[in-house]
């Protein structure tokens, strides 16, 4: 295998284990879930996703193939950890109601769709001037 190559892998799995360092430690340190939130969803993107990268690299450097069960693996943590930090945040959200007024403005004429219902006919209304179509 050339120089360069496993000079690059090397980066990878350096690079993807301080994420997971610096993620680990923000879970641990940061004082409440929606700040403790971020990190571990960072550190299993970009970290696991750099190790996953590594070893695609390998594979293709050695076996001259690349592995697709590599590029599947990344697919799915890159689909579901957004995912499942969404919907943590919004059972947080739920479990503690007086964080409600902290809620940044949604820049809509009505709330944030986990705690307000859109006012009567706003909720057919079309965005950006599409056709409102009744099925």
């Amino acid at each position: 295998m050339a120089f360069w190559l496993e000079l690059v892998i090397s980066l990878l799995i350096v690079v993807g284990g301080c994420f997971v360092i610096v993620g680990s430690v923000g879970l641990v340190k940061l004082p409440d879930l929606m700040s403790r939130l971020h990190a571990p969803t960072k550190a299993t993107t970009l970290g696991v996703g750099g190790a996953l990268v590594a070893s695609m690299l390998y594979f293709w450097g050695i076996e001259s193939k690349i592995s697709i069960h590599e590029v599947l693996i990344t697919a799915f943590l890159f689909i579901t950890a957004p995912v499942t930090a969404h919907f943590v945040a919004k059972a947080y959200l739920h479990q503690h109601p007086e964080k409600k007024p902290e809620l940044p403005p949604t820049g809509r004429p009505y709330g944030w769709s986990t705690y307000d219902a859109p006012p009567d006919g706003a909720a057919g209304q079309a965005a950006d001037g599409e056709v409102d179509r009744k099925d």
